[in-house]
């Protein structure tokens, strides 16, 4: 089994410390980031436009969520990636905040709200759930940040 400071920040995504593949756990994050931007930025405002009573405007839903979402775009690429674990700590960090944040509109939405419009709203906090859960396995089969060995450079 290599050792992973003799790759000098290069990840081998077929094998890792405990000797479990982390290719899968890139492949379940990149699909559950890419389904939850495009579900965050178009399917939940035109799903709450067509089942809120009030029918908001859609446009502006698409607006609000871009803005909502700039944080999470200027993570993409290094979600994408997956392979570096400090940017999969702060991405982390952010999504449990999206998480948080999302709890919190379900938990509000619960009190008057229609049961599609609450489906609505679980489908995101599910999403970013698993996003949560792939980050964490995948933090858990990276190298270890704190104890690597760099080779000193040859002149």
């Amino acid at each position: 089994m290599p050792n992973p400071s003799d790759s000098n920040d290069k990840v081998d995504i077929n094998a890792n410390v405990a000797g479990k593949p982390i290719a899968p756990m890139q492949q379940w994050l990149l699909l559950t980031w890419i389904v939850w931007l495009g579900y965050r930025l178009l399917g939940l405002p035109i799903f709450i436009s067509l089942f809120n009573q009030t029918h908001p405007d859609i446009i502006g839903g698409i607006a609000w969520q871009g803005l909502w979402l700039i944080p999470a775009f200027i993570l993409t690429p290094w979600m994408l990636r997956g392979r570096s674990p400090y940017a999969l700590l702060v991405g982390s960090m952010l999504t449990l905040v999206y998480l948080g944040a999302s709890g919190v509109v379900l938990f509000t939405r619960v009190y008057g709200s229609s049961w599609l419009e609450i489906v609505v709203y679980i489908v995101d906090f599910a999403l970013l759930l698993f996003i949560n859960i792939w980050l964490f396995m995948l933090l858990k089969r990276l190298p270890s940040m704190n104890n690597v060995v760099k080779k000193p450079r040859s002149r």
